[in-house]
């Protein structure tokens, strides 16, 4: 084919393009892979030109359907050429041949530019909920968004606790008056004030922390704060003159046992002693009568755990555990106070002990910066005092500086530390609870004497954890993370996380690493029969107790934490006992590069 000839294909199927006649027809190639389709000759053209001519006026809506139907555009105009169809392709009169006339002029537009069918459908959305071993509540920060069940968040899991007091009154209502054994109390008894009660542990043996306690007791009761003290604080009370032991606003602190919790003995006597009015029994105890040659003694009642506003602890971490072991069930705001060696969890100084105990009560108010102004405590008023017939004597403090008030708070709140706490209970083989506690840092199982590893078959939710072959493993709290468990390679977690830490101790293989689970789910550990030997438990440290075979530990989250009060807020404070007591990341920082 020469050179013209080409040219003039060219041009003729950019003429045929313009009528929409396809070309592929015309493309030199081998004749296998080109359509059949008839030859069109210049007098061909003409025919179909004079015949569009003719016709272009008279175009009916049938000539439309059938320009569609044949794969034409439906906008047909002047310059629109029918097309001569394929032999493999029916004409259209060949389509609508066996149509009846009212099929035939019905206009349909092809699928492909088809409007889309509208359908009413039922739409589903999604309901989120919160579910602890069969326990479901609605109201989650999880929520759904949108028409096709996106999720979102509403907020953080955890937060910054923190509070306030605010002025209320309340009526006085006395309900109902009874008596059990030596000691009478009332039911229902509501004062339109109250005085507000501290209950001070200091550690034992100790007498520089005695002299601190002595002195903040009697600026405490001045300011007419009520005191409860132990039997050990009282007897080394009963050692300085200048103390009033007479005084109504002294009393001693006698803890009854928790309903619920201990072992033996005492865990079967405090669940039939326990009453129902409250989780420590029966409470609001006003007046006993001691029983002397067959006569009624009125004395005033020791003061049990309910009784409590707030507890001061002077001492290290240690006797802060203790608190926690006391108070097994609800425990008031605790006041951390430095006054062992280490002091992790005691941001809190002895010289600050008497203004912090008043801004934690409500008596004096927060400032979160160091002011120099007079700022003067609020004593109780003399309408408390006459509805405890208290006495009032004003004692002038002898070191406690009125004029400099104490950094404390944040935001004109008192920040707390909700530290989460875990309820263990030892189980018989046979299903029986063998005993309970309440754990601040960590629960322990190991080996013991055994010379044989311990062998241990754990489970998360009724699902398999692991079986441990190990010295023991380690059950920790976010506040025990510090303990124990780091020492033993476990994480650092913040006390606001809800959070159980697993630590193995010294596990007979490489991969059991320490794992973080969150604070819904129970945990169970149990000696399996074909154990070489026993094994023991520890809570906090004490109650040492051996687990047979058979025998098993069930831990999960309590629902009383422990509340301590931060100096600034619980994230500064943790980060600055890490930093002063374990010397956190501390290095030679690089010199730059010059």
């Amino acid at each position: 084919m020469g050179f013209t000839s080409m040219i003039f294909l060219g041009v003729l199927a950019v003429q045929f393009a313009s009528y929409g006649i396809t070309t592929n027809a015309f493309i030199p190639g081998p004749r296998s892979s080109l359509p059949t389709s008839p030859r069109i000759t210049s007098k061909s053209l003409q025919l179909i030109r004079a015949h569009s001519q003719k016709n272009a006026q008279t175009l009916s809506s049938s000539d439309a359907e059938s320009s569609v139907l044949n794969g034409t555009p439906s906008n047909v105009t002047e310059s629109s050429i029918p097309l001569p169809q394929p032999p493999h392709k029916p004409s259209s009169s060949n389509k609508n041949k066996n149509k009846t006339p009212d099929a035939a002029n019905k206009y349909t537009l092809p699928r492909s530019k088809r409007p889309p069918l509208r359908t009413t459908r039922t739409k589903r959305k999604m309901e989120l909920a919160w579910c602890n071993h069969g326990n479901c509540q609605n109201v989650i920060r999880e929520k759904v968004v949108g028409e096709h069940n996106h999720m979102e968040l509403t907020g953080p899991a955890t937060g910054q606790v923190a509070y306030s007091w605010e002025q209320y009154s309340m009526e006085s209502v006395v309900e109902e008056e009874i008596e059990l054994g030596k000691c009478k109390f009332n039911v229902g008894k509501n004062n339109a004030t109250s005085t507000p009660a501290v209950l001070i542990l200091v550690k034992r043996e100790d007498d520089e922390l005695t002299k601190v306690a002595v002195e903040a007791i009697t600026e405490l009761v001045g300011y007419g704060v009520q005191v409860l003290v132990d039997e050990t604080l009282a007897g080394e009370l009963g050692e300085y003159d200048h103390v009033d032991m007479e005084s109504d606003l002294i009393r001693l602190f006698e803890p009854r046992p928790v309903p619920g919790f201990g072992t033996g003995d005492e865990l079967q006597q405090a669940i039939e002693k326990g009453g129902a009015n409250s989780a420590y029994g029966i409470h609001d105890v006003d007046v006993c009568y001691e029983e002397e040659e067959e006569e009624f003694v009125e004395q005033p009642c020791p003061a049990d755990l309910s009784d409590a506003d707030l507890i001061v602890t002077l001492g290290g971490d240690g006797l802060l555990m203790y608190a926690s072991q006391v108070f097994s069930g609800p425990v008031p705001p605790i006041l951390p106070v430095a006054g062992g060696s280490m002091g992790f969890l005691t941001p809190f100084q002895r010289e600050e002990m008497v203004e912090a105990v008043l801004i934690s009560l409500g008596l004096r108010h927060v400032n979160s910066e160091t002011r120099n102004e007079d700022s003067s405590a609020e004593t109780c008023s003399a309408m408390c005092a006459d509805s405890i017939g208290a006495k009032q004597t004003h004692i002038v403090p002898t070191k406690f500086n009125s004029q400099q008030s104490l950094a404390f708070g944040k935001n004109n709140k008192i920040c707390i530390s909700m530290r989460m706490r875990l309820d263990c209970r030892i189980f018989n083989a046979d299903g029986s609870l063998k005993s309970r506690y309440n754990v601040l840092n960590e629960v322990v199982i190991d080996r013991g004497s055994s010379p044989y590893l311990a062998s241990l078959e754990c489970y998360c939710d009724d699902v398999h954890l692991t079986t441990v072959q190990a010295d023991g493993i380690i059950f920790s709290t976010p506040t025990g993370s510090t303990a124990y468990s780091m020492a033993a390679g476990g994480s650092v977690v913040h006390p606001a996380v809800p959070a159980i830490l697993v630590t193995p101790i010294c596990p007979h293989v490489l991969s059991f690493r320490s794992m973080v689970f969150p604070d819904h789910v129970v945990l169970r550990c149990y000696v399996p029969e074909d154990a070489r030997s026993t094994a023991c438990v520890y809570f906090d440290g004490k109650h040492r107790t051996e687990l047979h075979r058979g025998d098993s530990v069930q831990i999960e989250m309590s629902a009383h934490p422990v509340p301590t009060i931060n100096r600034a807020d619980h994230s500064s404070d943790w980060l600055s006992s890490l930093k002063r007591n374990f010397n956190f990341n501390t290095r030679v920082r690089q010199n730059p590069l010059r």
